[in-house]
């Protein structure tokens, strides 16, 4: 049950750096946010009045607290647990819009600036030049990494975008040469089958049992989809008019920085992607290709907004995740806003140890056995490429800086992965290297906040 809770003047209700998966609203008095600006390295401050919500982003998306609240005069919250919000907002048809418009121009802003730190043009600015010049980069990429299904795909959607590449000869001979290929693989998975099991990692995960009776209803099933492995679910730089919502499969997330392909993430049974395109009108992100065999749902503009409201399953999923992708894409901008680039390389490091959204280490034997700092050593499945490119630095530039952690005893490169030696040493590298502690006195000026 939500419960009252009654905070004094001056008093504290959670600090900057705390795990705290609790829901607040403001029932009564004032409250003061304080937090630092990540772009001006400056504190801003912000009043909140009665009938605001705070602390949404950081209790569904698991994270820690990236603020302090302080009590500004007598005040009351309604404080709910993450299961007790997720009840009312999904009882909430206002609420529901509102937060997910909130979230989605939150979300949309911090890509903006991420993007200008990047010098890397939005992709809602592109000309149409500039967007088939970018799907033409994503089919070579795929043809140089071998990937022939997505490589064909990708040139369909090419010539789709743009019909006179289906005479372009470099066009052609990918077609040609990824057309063989896929083939000869074909041939040679009938000619050694694959064993029963070989697979589950890919085929056997689907939706909850909860989540697969919310949508294994006659209404869901016009919208079923099925995507072999290798194939192309949506293509960067294309113009979004779908999203999907993950039921059996694995999804990769691809994109193409400066002509190679960069592995993003891996999305699970009942995760979505595509969102962004549906709210605010932009080209794809990023590629989406099936892992395996891929059974999603696949729902389109027209329909999002009942889709949503009709379906609170669909609208609490979105929630998280908009929270999820602002708190993760919040937390590369900071990386992005260090000046001392072999910090922002170890801040990448730092990163990742907080999600640990990456996937285990096969450590060698010589490792296991050393048992220095065993419970403060982190080992990470990056190269130095991989950081590199989280870091926003330029890979001739980073190998340099890459030396200096080495040098510091920080961290140690292999060919599969980079280990960590102390991740607290690392921590202390980073914040000394670039100080963000907020000042004990702080302007108050008001200003609006969901």
């Amino acid at each position: 049950m939500p419960k009252l809770t009654q905070y004094s003047k001056g008093s504290i209700i959670y600090f900057n750096g705390d795990l705290d998966d609790r829901v607040f609203i403001l029932k009564q008095g004032h409250i003061m946010i304080s937090e630092i600006d990540i772009e001006t390295r400056k504190p801003v401050e912000t009043t909140l009045n009665a009938g605001e919500f705070f602390g949404i982003k950081s209790a569904l998306s698991r994270g820690p607290r990236r603020e302090t609240v302080t009590a500004l005069d007598n005040a009351v919250c309604v404080v709910l647990t993450v299961p007790e919000f997720e009840k009312y907002f999904c009882t909430n048809k206002g609420l529901i819009m509102r937060m997910l418009r909130i979230f989605s121009k939150e979300l949309k802003a911090i890509h903006k600036k991420t993007s200008e730190i990047l010098n890397e043009s939005p992709l809602s600015t592109m000309d149409s030049n500039a967007l088939v010049t970018g799907l033409h980069s994503v089919a070579k990429s795929f043809y140089e990494d071998e990937k022939w299904r997505s490589c064909l795909d990708a040139c369909s959607r090419l010539i789709k975008a743009d019909s006179s590449f289906k005479s372009d000869s470099e066009i052609k001979e990918m077609i040609k040469t990824a057309t063989a290929n896929l083939k000869t693989q074909k041939q040679q998975v009938n000619k050694d089958p694959i064993e029963d099991g070989e697979q589950t990692a890919v085929v056997s995960e689907y939706l909850s049992e909860s989540q697969t009776k919310a949508f294994d209803t006659p209404a869901f099933s016009r919208f079923a989809k099925t995507y072999e492995d290798g194939e192309i679910i949506i293509a960067e730089f294309e113009k979004g008019e779908t999203f999907y919502l993950i039921q059996r499969g694995l999804v990769q997330l691809t994109k193409c920085v400066n002509g190679e392909n960069k592995n993003l993430d891996i999305l699970n049974p009942g995760e979505l992607f595509g969102e962004m395109a549906i709210l605010d009108n932009s080209p794809r992100s990023a590629t989406c290709v099936a892992k395996g065999k891929v059974d999603c749902l696949e729902f389109n503009k027209e329909n999002f907004e009942v889709l949503i409201t009709g379906t609170p399953q669909i609208a609490l999923m979105l929630l998280k995740l908009f929270c999820k992708r602002v708190f993760d894409q919040t937390r590369r901008f900071k990386i992005l806003m260090i000046d001392d680039l072999s910090a922002r390389l170890g801040d990448v490091f730092c990163m990742f140890d907080e999600s640990n959204s990456l996937p285990p280490v096969d450590i060698p034997d010589s490792l296991k056995n050393d048992k220095t700092n065993i419970e403060k050593r982190r080992f990470f499945a990056l190269t130095k490429n991989d950081v590199a490119h989280w870091a926003g630095i330029p890979q001739e530039q980073a190998k340099e800086e890459f030396e200096k952690l080495i040098n510091k005893g920080l961290i140690q490169v292999f060919d599969n992965f980079i280990l960590v030696t102390n991740i607290n040493n690392l921590r202390l590298y980073v914040e000394n290297k670039n100080k963000l502690t907020l000042p004990k006195k702080i302007k108050k000026p008001e200003a609006e906040r969901k």
